[in-house]
């Protein structure tokens, strides 16, 4: 895939690896981050959904750190009507977990 082709990327509840030992396997981290700069046009989101909040932390970070992605949102617990409820989205919310929407654009 040629760079600057996307015009958006969405990833709705990727797996929170949450025993720490397996936090590299993580779809979100610095270097896939830096590949979806690279993918996605300039002006394009990047939507991540996720109801582990340490999970949801650190994607934050990450693209507070970096520098080709501004947030387009400040309160991350508004769902967006554009994304529809997953099921992995209801059984969060069934356990009590708490569901973050982070938007973000490529400078």
């Amino acid at each position: 895939m040629p760079d600057n082709f996307l015009a958006g990327i969405n990833i709705f509840f990727p797996d929170p690896w949450h025993k720490k030992r397996h936090n590299k396997r993580r779809l979100i981290n610095q270097d896939t981050l830096q590949l979806f700069s690279q993918k996605l046009k300039p002006g394009s989101t990047l939507h991540i959904a996720t109801d582990w909040e340490p999970y949801a932390i650190e994607i934050i970070d990450l693209i507070e750190r970096s520098s080709d992605f501004s947030f387009l949102n400040e309160d991350f617990h508004i769902r967006p009507i554009i994304r529809p409820e997953t099921k992995y989205e209801s059984r969060g919310t069934r356990l009590g977990h708490q569901v973050w929407d982070i938007l973000a654009a490529r400078g």
